[in-house]
């Protein structure tokens, strides 16, 4: 990718960097509520994936593969001047995360994945999901943002996010909407759950320290990080009471509470 991530960095002095992934459809900004907290104990990175908030949005959905995002983040590593970091990846920056700790475990302190996958084994489930993806960039190219991110806010993975206030719901939707509907769509299309590499082989390699939170009425996430669980090594297993897909938005407390707890030992 020809021009760096966007980013937000928080510098306090402190001698670990806590770098922030988001899901798709969020940016740097998803994280505000936590950055706070998080500052206490780590400078805290917030960064832009590919199409998203200010980062490039290119053209070529190939250039939001994971390969591509994962030299782009080493990159921006480099011109921070950072060599290791925590890292911390929700559902699609979740896989992101993943695909840096297999590629260069090196740069990283801990891992910490909230909903996350490391892909879909059986390569005809891929070729569904990408697919089923590629039907969602269609339907957004023909319909326009709002009216995908209408349908976006609908799907069952979100359905505990009803229980939100309408505070909270709204400041999402507002942030959704604020990013590019190319890159949303080349997203999909070029980093979508189906385009990955299964990394289960790798993942009993992985040395590194892990959290893995999941909420319990996101019962397929459940599932995925209990089998990643018993695949690292060196994890932790959290399941977060009362929360879904999204466990950062939906009991906030309860999860800067495990990051901070994790970050300090």
């Amino acid at each position: 990718m020809e021009q760096a991530l966007a980013y937000n960095y928080r510098r306090e002095g402190h001698s670990t960097t806590l770098a922030l992934l988001h899901g798709f459809t969020g940016s740097a900004a998803s994280w505000n509520p936590h950055i706070v907290a998080f500052s206490d104990v780590a400078d805290v990175l917030a960064v832009d994936a590919p199409g998203h908030g200010n980062s490039p949005a290119p053209a070529d959905p190939a250039l939001y593969s994971l390969p591509h995002t994962t030299e782009a983040f080493l990159k921006l590593l480099d011109i921070l001047n950072l060599s290791r970091v925590v890292l911390l990846g929700y559902s699609m920056g979740g896989r992101q995360a993943l695909h840096i700790a297999t590629t260069a475990p090196e740069r990283l302190e801990k891992l910490v994945l909230e909903s996350a996958t490391p892909g879909i084994i059986d390569p005809a489930e891929r070729v569904a999901r990408r697919e089923s993806d590629g039907k969602l960039a269609d339907f957004m190219e023909r319909e326009g943002l709002e009216t995908f991110v209408n349908h976006w806010e609908n799907i069952p993975l979100f359905a505990s996010q009803k229980q939100l206030s309408l505070t909270v719901r709204a400041a999402q939707r507002v942030q959704r909407l604020q990013n590019n509907p190319v890159g949303l769509t080349n997203s999909l299309r070029g980093a979508g759950t189906g385009t990955q590499e299964p990394l289960h082989a790798k993942l009993k390699k992985l040395q590194i320290p892990a959290l893995l939170i999941a909420g319990e009425l996101d019962l397929k996430f459940c599932a995925i990080a209990q089998q990643m669980h018993e695949l690292i090594p060196q994890s932790h297993l959290e399941i977060v009471q009362e929360a879904g897909h999204t466990v950062h938005l939906e009991k906030p407390d309860e999860f800067d509470r495990l990051v901070l707890d994790f970050l300090k030992i």
